[in-house]
């Protein structure tokens, strides 16, 4: 196609133009009207030069027509791979590239549509792929796009957002004939307090059935799954009681039909994470000591802590002639704190506490109960605790770990962690710990000598580095740390360089308290640059390989390799 033109590209400014042809006109019309004897040609130079100052071009444009572009939007996201409609979408797709070969001045592109691994992965966004494609494109050249899928897009525009980029068809993959069960959750919460209860809410969607009630199984990894009857569509409501900081997991199932095309749409996960509101933290202390305002220091400087701290000086029978109204101390509310109030706490410390008769034998004996049913103490261990009265010697010894052997052993020494405690979530990585357990932190000078029995020796110190020094153990549902030795005060001071006090102190009480990132034993995975990244924490020296089951059904081995003391990875 050719087209011709003329354009104009003036010496002057275009006002200044004007009034130079104005000027130009009135002399000629003066001439004219004198009749002066050449008037016409003096008008032909007038215009001949106001033209040359216009500079017009005479331009020839050959053109050629572009041709129209259409988008075609492929579905790769794992709910078509799950359901085997890859080969389908295949050949649908080589269908219309042929149709449109036919096409004069027609030229296709493709998109493709993945969904990932990742928690943050929100389904197949195709019509974000398909933005993506038309920013490329001139909005004249747009034909209209074709949406190859199995129909479950997750960011389809609704009625009030209508899509104006220009026509859109569908191609469905699947038959009519095809059967399927599909958990969806409604409603749950990101977040719950710990102790309180959070409520999901879910149905069932199910196509091709024959409408006969659905057994659907709702497991928490408390106890027994939960087993219950739905209809199709029916909304249940499951209340979980959120037992634990971090991730509170709940999978939801149900029942497999005859030829159902994919199975992994069965069942659905809803996380919720436990966060603490605060921290309830009893605090007995028994002899003074320079540690003990240390203990209360690094309690009360985090805010999330609620601390009860009561300090035993002396029994009640003991007087020492005072007048009562110059005393200060109140009377010690033992049987509220340890038969009413007890279960309410998050954290029980007795910091050098000794046997008194102001904590009574049965009260004691129901601590131990407490641990037993899932509660957490942490006892710190002085002089006191090597003695014939110490605390060892009360109904608590049936949940301590390691056992006085009636010596204490001064000199000075730098803690050290062991072999399992490289392993430990609680000590590996300690800041300054070392390769190997060669700390470098500040000396410590008394270590309490005792025998475990059971339990995990994680830190180890005295002269000869050979005394359990950290002990942690699980006594029933409950667990206890055993601290033998009062002498951590030195790292809060920075004698001898210090240490990692508050670190350690922080990671005991979270892993007393069952939070899941500090568990020695626990498999996990998570998505890292678009792939599957399998960790297990163990105190193991071997794991075996891990089966993970795909989408599709399809099941793979993943060894694991040695990431570091404790912990294996594999992808």
């Amino acid at each position: 196609m050719t087209a011709w033109g003329i354009s104009f590209d003036p010496v002057l400014a275009w006002p200044l133009l004007v009034v130079l042809g104005l000027l130009g006109l009135v002399a000629v019309a003066l001439l004219a009207i004198a009749r002066n004897r050449g008037w016409w040609l003096r008008a032909i130079a007038l215009t001949l030069l106001f033209a040359a100052l216009l500079e017009p071009t005479v331009s020839r444009e050959v053109r050629e027509a572009l041709s129209d572009i259409a988008v075609i939007v492929v579905d790769r996201s794992l709910s078509m791979s799950a359901a085997r409609r890859e080969a389908d979408v295949d050949k649908a797709v080589e269908r219309l590239r042929q149709e449109a070969a036919t096409l004069d001045n027609l030229e296709m592109r493709q998109v493709e549509v993945r969904s990932g691994l990742s928690g943050g992965d929100h389904g197949t966004l195709a019509f974000a792929a398909l933005d993506r494609a038309l920013a490329e494109i001139p909005p004249e050249r747009f034909a209209g796009a074709i949406v190859v899928s199995d129909g479950q897009i997750h960011d389809a525009p609704d009625a009030a957002h209508p899509l104006r980029v220009g026509p859109l068809h569908g191609v469905i993959a699947g038959k009519p004939s095809e059967r399927d069960r599909r958990i969806v959750i409604d409603a749950s919460p990101r977040f719950g307090l710990v102790g309180q209860t959070q409520t999901i809410r879910f149905h069932v969607e199910e196509t091709g059935g024959d409408g006969s009630p659905l057994s659907v199984s709702v497991a928490t990894g408390e106890g027994a799954a939960e087993s219950l009857t739905l209809a199709s569509g029916e909304v249940a409501e499951f209340p979980l009681n959120i037992g634990h900081g971090g991730q509170n997991i709940v999978e939801i199932s149900v029942a497999e039909q005859e030829r159902e095309i994919s199975v992994a749409n069965n069942r659905a996960i809803a996380v919720i994470e436990g966060i603490r509101d605060r921290l309830r933290v009893l605090l007995i202390s028994g002899a003074p000591h320079a540690g003990e305002r240390t203990w209360r220091n690094l309690l009360k400087a985090d805010a999330s802590v609620d601390l009860l701290h009561f300090t035993i000086l002396r029994p009640p029978e003991k007087q020492d002639g005072t007048p009562i109204n110059e005393l200060s101390l109140i009377a010690f509310p033992t049987r509220e704190l340890f038969v009413d109030k007890l279960d309410q706490f998050d954290l029980v410390i007795f910091d050098r506490y000794r046997r008194q008769v102001v904590l009574p034998m049965a009260y004691l004996r129901n601590v131990a109960r407490y641990v037993e049913e899932g509660g957490a103490v942490l006892i710190a261990s002085g002089p006191e605790f090597a003695v014939a009265d110490g605390l060892f010697d009360t109904p608590l010894s049936e949940v301590i770990p390691a056992a006085p052997t009636g010596g204490v052993v001064e000199g000075p020494f730098r803690p050290a962690i062991t072999a399992d405690g490289l392993k430990h979530p609680v000590t590996r990585g300690l800041p300054g710990g070392g390769d190997g357990g060669a700390a470098r932190w500040g000396r410590w000078f008394r270590v309490i000598d005792a025998l475990p029995d059971r339990g995990m020796r994680v830190m180890a110190g005295g002269p000869d580095g050979s005394k359990p020094l950290l002990v942690l153990s699980h006594e029933g549902k409950g667990r206890v740390a055993q601290i033998l030795s009062d002498q951590g005060w030195l790292w809060a001071r920075g004698f001898d360089g210090g240490g990692p006090q508050s670190e350690l102190l922080r990671r005991i009480a979270h892993w007393l308290m069952q939070e899941p990132d500090l568990e020695e034993e626990a498999l996990n995975g998570h998505q890292e640059a678009g792939n599957l990244v399998i960790e297990r924490r163990t105190m193991k020296d071997r794991v075996d390989p891990v089966t993970v089951t795909l989408p599709s059904g399809r099941k793979e081995t993943v060894t694991l390799q040695a990431f570091e003391p404790g912990l294996w990875r594999g992808q």
